[in-house]
């Protein structure tokens, strides 16, 4: 059956266009259920026979189909294996879908679990049940009118399909009065979805896990109003049109939950940063929310706090402003204020479930406790659980309901236990989810694109490719290395010249466009290394087997090959597609004892020793063009084999062969950018490293300046020669420990389109141009390289996709994020693991260097274990000492002695597990002894620490 809906519409020139469109109704939609003989079902059912939920509400067998903001509000009772046997309208399916992405997500994976019973009723193509909407009916009212009409009769269709009347009932859930209402006027079974979920046996967690609805959240708050009224969208944005206002997203302070920055970014305008300060002014935004911002007065303006300041005050609202006014900037000096303002309304919120551990509340029998998210920068947040006592001592995760103006904290539910607090496991499951890791295990439809096993090279696989099985090709990779993803050669020529080629393993030959296993490797977007653990980008059967460049076996790869003199000048490049057979994998070590022992002359030793006296022309000339030699301190853990905790903790030593590989990595990388934006100027993906702006580098001449070392940075040429010859004497590790602050000063590196940017300057190397094509196996940039590469060939064919600046674009974003958030969550691994190596070591007595100088505190590193940790000179349990802070220096004054940067220290290290979610390294001075202040040695070496029982 065919109708018909017809209207018109005005088009942009003026003119009246006619629109028709056709909807097809049909009568052989099924109902999915196992009880129906009507219904020819040519699929297996998905709706079961005995559908029992223990209810005692419900005690007979049911089906039920919820409402759009059932779904959309309690998605997370929706997730739980007791709930089964459920009916998705595709009314409620497609409103899910415009209202909310990340649900409409969820709710399809539920969709696809079997054991779930989740079945999809497409009401609006099937002719019983489709609806025309009314004259003067909101589109609201009728998809609620359409979601009776569906319960109604699936109701009636179950009845006539099973004898008797104690059959299969179909209950609806909905939390819209109105709409209950109706549907008890209609003669259906409907309940709020909390009365039915509270109506379960046996479940007593699902309750907690209940968002609240709008008229349970007034129950918590008390009456006293905290916050401004939040302006409506339609306000926002026309605040925002006319200047009023500013748009940008909201990034709270991890040292100062009374302070946050607003970055607004807008079209064809520098980015700002606007300071927003106090609880009255953050009105309720939460960390990565978009926000409107109305700007304060200059003479309103502030500096941004010194102050470290946590929220560990009481529960209650009253306290909200006792400690305000200390924790502030007061209006200071004209050159330290910023652009100030306040939060007038809120563009998007960007909540999403937030792990930490539950504040069990001191008042016996109560349901109401506060939750500490493990990230800092998130408020605390009100819940209602009834298993308190349970959940203590775990991490849990916690979604947020909303945040009334009335209430000091955002309202929110318990979503699920995640396991002990401190136990590895749990931890290593809070650091993933904490930074947006995605670590589930890869789906069927995406492994189901991976080669069939046994896999071998076939004819087809040989056209366009190039057979360099017979050269020395051998990888040099870190110990412990599966995924290999680059080879090298060099053989000299006839001619005297050298050939030097990279080989990186053809991952794009694997890893089709479009398909399932590209679009999950495109959502990865890079491998994350963490302490002892690997979160894969692709599947293992490619990334440790199939793509992996082992010795003694025939991979395929894509080469760039240079014909160079022994100046290291390219004389000619070239690159091909290719198959080869790598004779050896060999570690850093080990290839740099075959350069050194001078008995070896084998054919790998020679293509290494080659190799490594043109990488050491290219280094030399990298530097003499002004590329910067930085430091960072990384740490090595020896992980115990039995229990895998670290037993011994090292910076890493890095030995020449590191510097050889990197210079031909650099090379082949800054080869392959020029090549792909020859031939694709618009849709290049290149990587750029942004110049510093030149008030980053205060900290860095104003550390120098303290020892008499200038320091030039007006370009990377003038900073790099400054750092060459920084020397202090007496004082050898100065020069690392300015390039550690260096490092600090710098921006980060991001990948973007060359079709929508014009600054493609790589700052750090001194390279006009970049990319990322060496990596392919660990970094989703690199297939995108590749596949430009491959188009710009003739070895492969090119995808509407990767012409697409706008879709480059956007796809950069996501791997600038995912990048950034992989280097967050290796640190904060190195940091558990550095806790869990001091827990058993009681306190250590170590020497240091003053990193940093703060008002109230030094930051002291240790290089002995690549470690920072804070002195603080103002504990609560004494008296503070005198204390005067230069910002000049910067120097800070403690009683009688002066600390500056670089100064060295003496201090003990021990971890303070008091609160078993920030569990943090202790740092307390030794040397100098300032009395007071300072603590004693202690005199024997102590036995390492009693594990204290989590209570």
């Amino acid at each position: 059956m065919l109708k018909s809906k017809t209207f018109v519409k005005k088009t942009r020139s003026g003119g009246v266009m006619k629109i028709v469109r056709e909807h097809y109704l049909r009568d052989d939609i099924w109902c999915g259920s196992e009880v129906c003989s009507e219904c020819q079902q040519d699929s297996a059912t998905v709706l079961q026979k005995d559908a029992i939920i223990e209810s005692n509400l419900c005690s007979f067998r049911h089906y039920l189909v919820p409402d759009t903001n059932v779904v959309l509000h309690q998605i997370d009772i929706l997730e739980d294996p007791v709930l089964r046997n459920v009916i998705i309208l595709q009314t409620v399916l497609q409103e899910v879908r415009h209202r909310s992405a990340p649900v409409y997500k969820r709710l399809k994976d539920i969709i696809h679990e079997k054991e779930k019973h989740f079945y999809t009723f497409t009401n609006e193509h099937h002719r019983d049940t489709f609806i025309e909407r009314e004259p003067g009916e909101s589109a609201n009212d009728r998809n609620d009118r359409a979601i009776r009409v569906a319960t109604k009769w699936y109701s009636q269709h179950l009845k006539t399909s099973e004898s008797g009347n104690d059959g299969l009932k179909v209950v609806l859930l909905t939390n819209d009065q109105g709409n209950k209402q109706k549907a008890e006027d209609d003669g259906l079974l409907v309940y709020k979805c909390e009365e039915y979920i509270k109506s379960l046996i046996a479940n007593p967690e699902l309750v907690d896990r209940l968002a609240l609805s709008n008229d349970e959240k007034s129950d918590i708050t008390s009456s006293k109003v905290l916050f401004p009224e939040h302006l409506p969208l339609s306000k926002v944005q026309a605040g925002i049109k006319n200047g009023s206002f500013v748009q940008g997203t909201f990034r709270a302070s991890r040292d100062n939950y009374l302070e946050a920055t607003v970055f607004v970014q807008e079209e064809g305008k520098e980015s700002t940063e606007v300071l927003i300060q106090g609880l009255e002014n953050l009105n309720r935004s939460v960390h990565q929310d978009v926000v409107a911002v109305q700007l304060l007065p200059k003479s309103q303006w502030l500096a941004p706090s010194s102050v470290v300041l946590q929220d560990v005050g009481k529960a209650k609202d009253e306290n909200a402003e006792e400690v305000e006014d200390e924790a502030l900037g007061a209006p200071t000096a004209d050159v330290a204020r910023k652009p100030t303002g306040k939060v007038v309304g809120i563009i998007k919120r960007n909540w999403r479930p937030f792990c930490g551990m539950l504040n069990v509340s001191q008042i016996k029998e109560s349901t109401r406790h506060l939750f500490t998210p493990a990230d800092r920068r998130i408020p605390r947040i009100r819940i209602e659980t009834r298993q308190a006592s349970t959940l203590a001592g775990q991490r849990i995760m916690v979604a947020i309901d909303g945040w009334p103006k009335h209430s000091r904290y955002p309202n929110g539910h318990f979503v699920r236990s995640l396991g002990t607090a401190g136990e590895k496991d749990t931890e290593q499951e809070v650091l993933l989810l904490e930074h947006d890791v995605p670590h589930q295990a890869f789906s069927q439809a995406v492994l189901s694109f991976l080669p069939k096993m046994p896999w071998s090279i076939t004819p087809e696989d040989m056209v366009r490719r190039e057979d360099l099985r017979a050269l020395t090709v051998c990888s040099v990779d870190p110990p412990g290395c599966t995924d290999i993803d680059d080879a090298l050669h060099c053989r000299e020529l006839d001619n005297g010249h050298y050939e030097v080629g990279v080989h990186i393993a053809d991952v794009s030959h694997f890893i089709r466009p479009g398909n399932a296993l590209d679009q999950e490797a495109a959502n990865r977007g890079t491998t994350v290394y963490l302490c002892g653990k690997r979160i894969d980008m692709v599947p293992e059967l490619l990334s440790s087997n199939l793509c992996s460049l082992r010795s003694q076996v025939e991979r395929l790869a894509f080469s760039c090959i240079w014909e160079m003199n022994d100046k290291a000048e390219i004389l000619k490049t070239r690159f091909t597609k290719s198959v080869i057979n790598s004779k050896a994998s060999l570690t850093y070590a080990e290839a740099q004892l075959r350069i050194d022992d001078t008995t070896m002359n084998d054919d790998v030793t020679k293509s290494l020793r080659g190799l490594n006296r043109l990488a050491k022309v290219l280094k030399r000339q990298r530097i003499e063009k002004g590329a910067l030699t930085l430091s960072s301190l990384e740490v090595r853990f020896h992980i115990d084999s039995e229990t895998h905790d670290p037993i011994d903790l090292q910076t890493k030593e890095l030995v020449e062969t590191n510097s050889m590989v990197e210079e031909f990595m650099l090379l082949a990388n800054i080869s392959v950018a020029q090549k792909i934006y020859d031939e694709f100027s618009e849709c290049a993906l290149l990587r750029k490293h942004p110049a510093p702006p030149p008030s980053n580098y205060d900290i860095l001449i104003k550390a120098a300046k303290s020892k008499d070392v200038g320091i030039r940075t007006d370009s990377a040429k003038a900073l790099a020669d400054s750092l060459d010859v920084a020397k202090v004497d007496g004082f050898p590790y100065f020069n690392t420990l300015l390039r550690i602050l260096a490092t600090r000063c710098m921006m980060q590196a991001v990948y973007f389109c060359s079709g929508m940017d014009s600054d493609f300057h790589h700052y750090g190397l001194a390279s006009p141009i970049y990319t990322h094509f060496t990596s392919p196996i660990r970094r989703y940039a690199d297939i995108i390289v590749h596949r430009l590469l491959a188009v710009a060939i003739g070895a492969d064919s090119t995808y509407p996709e990767l012409m697409d600046k706008h879709k480059q674009s956007a796809l950069c974003n996501n791997l600038n994020y995912r990048h950034k958030m992989s280097q967050y969550a290796q640190r904060a691994s190195v940091a558990f693991h550095t806790q869990l190596f001091f827990k058993s070591r009681g306190i250590l007595n170590e020497e240091g260097f003053v990193l940093f100088v703060r008002k109230n505190a030094i930051i002291v590193l240790i290089p002995k274990f690549g470690l920072e940790g804070t002195v603080f000179f103002d504990s609560k349990d004494k008296k503070a000492p005198n204390l005067i802070f230069d910002d000049e220096g910067p120097t800070l004054t403690v009683e009688q002695h002066t600390f500056r940067i670089f100064d060295r220290v003496k201090v003990t290290i021990s971890l303070d597990d008091s609160n078993i979610q920030h569990q943090k390294i202790r740092m307390a001075l030794i040397d100098p002894i300032i009395p007071g202040v300072s603590v004693p040695v202690p005199d024997v070496e102590p036995q390492p620490k009693k594990p204290k029982l989590d209570r």
